[in-house]
């Protein structure tokens, strides 16, 4: 037996039950034109700021659907799909749809697109002036790409295991973004004044990579002058902590220049420091931890330990009514046990790079015959990178099935081997053969075409009296809950603001210091 195989017979059937995972899944509101719907958030939806389902991400037009934290693979979907079926019908009733691509609709100037609105609240305004920072430090069309987040955790892992599977995860990332990657084709008004490497595909304004697989995790994708000077080691959470707390207290000039506040003394960002705060800091995967009220992530992370990951690598599946399905989740269910429970080295500066480089690589040719990537100094061809992975989730898939009955887990993974054996299967390449066959090269036409029919069957499937009156009841809630937030506020939002971003907030701040920001 190997010390793989060890390590996994160690993990008890009760342990394996007790995997936890919830998903957030990003949407562009859109009108039927397949133009970016510029209108607030449906008032009909609740508060963006404080309800526990729905809310926006970075635009005013960007939808956010959350699940809560579930024992399966069903359960969460399932609840996704239910947040769907409401949102879909609000968004019914003034002729928006939800988007169903990665890669955002037609959009208008960068200026136009509108920032997310949360309310006068000293928190709400955080919230909106993060946004205004992000717009100037990357633009809004940058913004408006949309992804799928999985929250995952495993009972009996500390701290070292959440690093030690983070590190496995970013070297065989790869993978996941060749298997789920869906996003090899983009509308020309999102790199409107950029320079790309992108070919023209037909006479529709559609752009592409011919063996793409997710643009938007690469050049395209979150990318900046600032986060690539940042060099983050995940050999431990001490060393994690500081490369963050550095990168959110150290001014950055090119932020310095932009300011705090315009001469109007209008908020231009909430600092001007590399990252305003933690999420700013855009990775595949994140080490996570509930937080209380008012308190700063990081400063989470380092009191009280990883509670779970999240992975943010996968595109949406524009062939699901809501961006995913079963299987994907099953396979990053094993996946995410075999990174936990493989050998896992330390990283260095220069694995580092060359994942950045495989990423890349990965994004914009995945698919292409004899593709390579950098591994321990020396190139491989990725499809024997991927198939070696793959060989090795098979004890793994056993052990989820075995857990939880049946033989679902092993099906998602023979699926995956037979899609990347043939690239033709692959989500990008369906993307691509059908604005190809079906849609005469036309990024918008295929996606508004997807869009539709992925309303359509949302707005089909059964719907009780019951689930209409919970959703409206949450909405209403939760528009109270906003009422009350603004109504609790004393501190001029300039102080609050100080506070929040003061390197202090980042370590061990006191009690009664954190008390004053809740």
């Amino acid at each position: 037996m190997t010390t793989m195989e060890q390590r996994l017979a160690a993990v008890t059937t009760e342990r394996l039950r007790g995997m936890r995972r919830g998903l957030e899944k990003e949407s562009l509101r859109v009108q039927h034109d397949g133009k970016l719907a510029l209108t607030p958030h449906p008032k009909s939806l609740g508060s963006a700021l404080t309800h526990p389902h729905i809310t926006t991400d970075f635009s005013e037009s960007q939808l956010e659907l959350i699940t809560g934290v579930h024992d399966s693979v069903t359960a969460c979907l399932d609840e996704l799909a239910e947040v769907h079926q409401f949102t879909a019908r609000c968004l019914h009733a003034s002729d928006e749809m939800m988007w169903a691509s990665s890669m955002p609709c037609g959009l208008p100037s960068d200026e136009t697109i509108p920032i997310g609105l949360y309310g006068p609240s000293n928190v709400g305004r955080a919230k909106s002036v993060y946004r205004i920072g992000l717009g100037h430090r990357y633009g809004r069309r940058m913004q408006t790409i949309s992804g799928i987040h999985y929250n995952w955790s495993l009972p009996g892992v500390d701290n070292d295991g959440y690093f030690s599977l983070i590190r496995n995860f970013r070297r065989h990332a790869f993978l996941l973004l060749t298997l789920f990657g869906a996003s090899p084709a983009v509308c020309s008004s999102f790199v409107a004044g950029r320079q790309h490497e992108l070919q023209p595909l037909g006479t529709t304004g559609s752009l592409y990579m011919p063996h793409g697989t997710s643009l938007r995790m690469g050049r395209l994708g979150y990318q900046s002058e600032a986060q690539a000077s940042l060099k983050v080691s995940y050999n431990g959470l001490e060393g994690y902590a500081a490369s963050l707390h550095d990168a959110l207290s150290r001014p950055w000039p090119a932020y310095e220049t932009i300011g705090v506040r315009n001469p109007g003394g209008d908020y231009n960002q909430l600092s001007t420091s590399l990252l305003q705060i933690e999420n700013e800091f855009y990775g595949t995967i994140r080490p996570k931890r509930v937080i209380y009220p008012g308190e700063r992530p990081l400063h989470a992370l380092r009191e009280r330990g990883v509670e779970y990951v999240e992975v943010r690598l996968l595109d949406l599946n524009p062939f699901e009514s809501v961006g995913i399905d079963a299987a994907t989740l099953r396979f990053i269910d094993v996946f995410l046990l075999h990174c936990l429970l493989t050998d896992s080295a330390p990283d260095t500066p220069a694995e580092i790079e060359a994942l950045a480089h495989n990423q890349q690589q990965t994004a914009a040719r995945g698919r292409e015959p004899g593709v390579r990537l950098q591994r321990d100094g020396a190139e491989v061809l990725l499809i024997d990178w991927g198939l070696e992975i793959i060989d090795q989730l098979a004890p793994f898939a056993r052990a989820l099935d075995e857990a939880h009955g049946g033989g679902q887990h092993a099906e998602a993974v023979d699926q995956a081997r037979a899609r990347l054996l043939a690239p033709e299967t692959l989500p990008s390449a369906r993307v691509l053969q059908s604005m190809r066959t079906e849609h005469a090269d036309s990024f918008i036409g295929f996606v508004r075409s997807c869009t539709a029919q992925n309303q359509d069957r949302l707005l089909q499937l059964p719907w009780s009296s019951k689930q209409q009156a919970r959703y409206e009841a949450m909405a209403l809630q939760s528009m109270e809950d906003q009422r009350k937030i603004e109504a609790a506020d004393t501190m001029p939002f300039e102080i609050y603001r100080q506070e929040y971003t003061s390197p202090a907030r980042l370590g061990r701040p006191k009690p009664e210091a954190l008390a004053a920001l809740v």
